[in-house]
C-alpha cells in the first residue's frame, strides 16, 4: 500500500512533472469522482496529455455509483465527502485497486480498511504557498481585530477598534508541524522579524525546535500543521490550551480535529486565549462546501464560534488557488499513471 506522509522539506513551490512525450501513449481509463467544474475543466484538459481518459463525475463516490469505474483500476477522489468503508469494499470489488486523493490528508478514508481490500492509498503534492498565505493572512487578520473593524465598517461605523492590534514583529509564533506547508510559512514569518518556534515529532535542521509544552508557554500565535492521526486528534485540548499564553491565539489551517473545539470555546469565552481563526473545523462535513443559507445550521459549536467577535471561520478554503488546483489535478493523474505503469496486467 502507498501511504505517505507529506514530505519535510522547506521546498516553497511544487512543480507538476510534465507529461509524456508526444509519442504514443497508452489509454489509461481513470474516474474522477468529487469532481467541481473547476477540476474537471483541468482534467479534460490535461488527461489528453498524459494518454488517460477520464471519466468524470461530481458526486462523491458511494455504492451508488461504483459503475462509474467499472474496467478501471485507478480512480481519483476529492476530500470533501469521506469515502466508506462499505464504498472501499465495493470499490474493491468492482477491481479498484488504487485510489489517489486530491488531498495532502487522508482522514477521509479508512487507510487501513482500503489495505484489507487490497485497494493502495496515496495523496498528492500541491503548492504549499496556498495555504501558507492563507495561514499568514489569518494571523494578520487576527492580531488586528479584522473582523470587529469589517462588521463595524458594514454597517458604517468607523471609530477604532476598542484595542489597538499587534505587529507581528512584536510576538512570538508557534509552528506545529514542520512539513512543506509548515516550513512555508516559517519562511513567510522571517520577513516579519518576529520570533518562531517549531514542534515536530520529526525535525528539520536549522530550525529552533523546543517541546510542545514550551512552545505553548512561549508563544503569542499557534499555528496548526500537523497531519491528523490517532496521536494528533485533540493535540490542543483544555489541558494543553490551558498551559498557553493568556490572550494568545489559535490558528487552525490544518484538520477540524486537531482542536478539541468544545475547549476553544471555553477559552474564548472566559478571555484566556485573544481570538482563534479556523479554515477548518470539527464536524464541517455537510455543512462546508454547500450554500446553507436557506436551511438551519445544526452544529451548535460552529454557530457559537461565529458569533464571538474574535473568532474568524471560513470553509476549508485555505488550499484553493489556481496553482494548488493544477498541482493536485496533474499529479493525482501522474500517481495513477506511476501505480498502473508498476502493476502491469499480465
Amino acid at each position: 500500500m502507498s501511504y505517505r506522509e507529506p514530505a519535510q522539506t522547506g521546498a516553497r513551490r511544487t512543480r507538476s512533472l510534465a507529461p509524456p512525450s508526444s509519442a504514443a501513449v497508452p489509454t489509461t481509463g481513470i474516474t474522477i469522482y468529487g469532481c467541481g467544474a473547476d477540476e474537471a475543466a483541468l482534467f479534460r484538459e490535461m488527461a489528453p496529455r498524459f494518454g488517460v481518459e477520464p471519466t468524470i463525475t461530481e458526486a462523491a463516490v458511494s455504492e451508488t455509483n461504483i459503475e462509474l469505474a467499472s474496467g478501471n483500476r485507478c480512480i481519483s477522489v476529492g476530500h470533501k465527502t469521506r469515502v466508506t468503508n462499505a464504498t472501499l469494499l465495493a470499490l474493491s470489488q468492482a477491481g479498484v485497486t488504487y485510489i489517489s486523493t486530491r488531498s495532502i490528508g487522508y482522514n477521509h478514508i479508512d487507510v487501513e480498511y482500503a489495505e484489507g481490500a487490497l485497494i493502495s492509498v496515496e495523496n498528492v503534492a500541491y503548492s504549499p504557498d496556498s495555504v501558507a498565505d492563507y495561514t499568514l493572512m489569518l494571523m494578520l487578520m487576527s492580531v488586528r481585530n479584522a473582523k470587529s473593524i469589517i462588521r463595524r465598517a458594514d454597517i458604517h461605523d468607523y471609530r477604532l477598534h476598542d484595542v489597538p492590534g499587534k505587529e507581528l514583529r512584536d510576538l512570538t509564533v508557534g509552528v506545529i508541524g514542520t512539513g512543506r506547508i509548515g516550513a512555508a510559512v516559517m519562511d513567510r514569518l522571517r520577513g516579519f522579524g518576529c520570533q518562531t518556534l517549531a514542534y515536530d515529532t520529526r525535525p528539520m535542521a536549522a530550525t529552533d525546535y523546543v517541546p510542545l509544552d514550551e512552545l505553548l508557554e512561549r508563544s503569542d500565535i499557534v499555528t496548526l500543521h500537523t497531519p491528523l492521526n490517532a496521536d494528533t486528534y485533540h493535540l490542543l485540548d483544555h489541558q494543553r490550551i490551558e498551559q498557553m499564553k493568556y490572550g494568545a491565539f489559535i490558528i487552525n489551517t490544518g484538520r477540524g480535529s486537531l482542536l478539541d473545539t468544545d475547549a476553544l470555546i471555553s477559552a474564548l469565552e472566559s478571555g484566556r486565549l485573544g481570538g482563534a481563526a479556523l479554515d477548518v473545523l470539527e464536524g464541517e462535513e455537510g455543512i462546508f462546501y454547500a450554500d446553507r443559507r436557506d436551511q438551519p445550521i445544526e452544529s451548535k459549536q460552529l454557530l457559537r464560534l461565529q458569533e464571538l467577535p474574535n473568532v474568524l471561520v471560513s470553509p476549508h478554503t485555505a488550499y484553493y488557488t489556481d496553482h494548488a488546483l493544477s498541482d493536485s489535478v496533474v499529479n493525482s493523474i501522474i500517481n495513477c499513471l506511476k501505480f498502473e505503469s508498476g502493476n502491469q496486467r499480465g
